[in-house]
């Protein structure tokens, strides 16, 4: 049974602290790092891991445990929202896995990191109890910021763990869900305003397409915007129609795409009605692709 686990954390910006993240992963037995990315702009870092049930719950506590002791958001900013220093938390069942083993799984490390942390945590998509809490922005929306006035709605009390924001580390999402694509196009441009606007016209909570969630962000260290995607079901919007539907709005305001980017790893299948050359994919290599890296990592055992 094979789950793969990706991880968010609120640090972009401090190279030695991923490095640390992702060495504490990768030591657990049971564990592949698959992978990982950072972005300094949005002042984050995504790891990829992939293994068997009890070493995906081993690595993530540890992850939590390394993570409190180096992330402090009250002097966190980037352009990325966020609630917890350690974000989001989804388990995707891959080879002979099930959704209802990932989402026994998010119960059971919500649990034990609300108790071993003193940490409030949220369970969102199919590990949800309420229907308004399967949208991982509904619950982040407020950002840390706002989380401890929020939590003072009893409409906003955790899953797990106390009625509070830890001071430090803010509050956590886990969850279960079916492979996700971070998916980022970056315009020839400066002008947020239309990041934005694309955003809110190919967003499917603005009415646009089906499974694209979607937001117009700064990249202040290359001056440029950015529109950056979660791509929640690929077989329903591909990536080629996402990026054809930006470039489009894009030229009706006289701009061109420089680029798209892949945040962690994508499925294969995800490319099979399009090619990297076509997506612009900036530095764009065959291990970028999921089963491609699990089969070099296992290669290399």
């Amino acid at each position: 049974m094979l789950i793969e686990c990706i991880p968010n954390v609120s640090e972009g910006r401090r190279p030695h602290v991923v490095t640390r993240l992702a060495e504490v992963v990768a030591g657990t037995p049971g564990v592949t790092l698959l992978d990982r990315t950072s972005d300094s702009s949005h002042h984050r870092s995504v790891l990829t891991f992939a293994g068997e049930r009890d070493g995906i719950a081993a690595a993530v506590l540890a992850l939590f445990e390394a993570a409190l002791a180096t992330i402090d958001l009250r002097t966190h900013t980037g352009v990325h929202p966020r609630i917890g220093a350690v974000d989001v938390v989804p388990f995707v069942p891959l080879e002979g896995a099930t959704m209802a083993v990932c989402v026994e799984l998010a119960m059971e490390v919500a649990a034990e990191v609300a108790a071993r942390f003193d940490l409030p945590v949220y369970l969102y998509e199919d590990a949800a109890r309420l229907p308004e809490r399967r949208r991982l922005e509904d619950i982040r929306r407020g950002q840390f910021e706002g989380l401890a006035k929020k939590m003072l709605d009893p409409a906003w009390q955790p899953d797990f763990g106390p009625s509070h924001p830890h001071p430090t580390a803010g509050a956590s999402v886990i969850g279960a869900r079916m492979p996700l694509i971070a998916y980022n196009i970056n315009l020839d441009s400066d002008r947020l305003d239309i990041a934005r606007a694309i955003a809110s016209i190919i967003r499917e909570s603005s009415g646009g397409l089906p499974c694209v969630k979607a937001m117009g962000v700064p990249l202040g260290d290359r001056g440029i915007v950015q529109v950056s995607m979660n791509l929640t079901n690929y077989t329903i919007t591909s990536m080629r129609t996402v990026f054809d539907a930006v470039e489009s709005e894009a030229s009706t305001h006289g701009i061109d795409i420089l680029e798209s980017e892949l945040i962690g790893l994508v499925p294969a299948a995800a490319l099979a009605d399009t090619s990297p050359e076509y997506l612009r994919i900036a530095d764009f290599r065959p291990d970028m692709i999921l089963e491609e890296r699990m089969r070099l990592k296992a290669a290399r055992g």
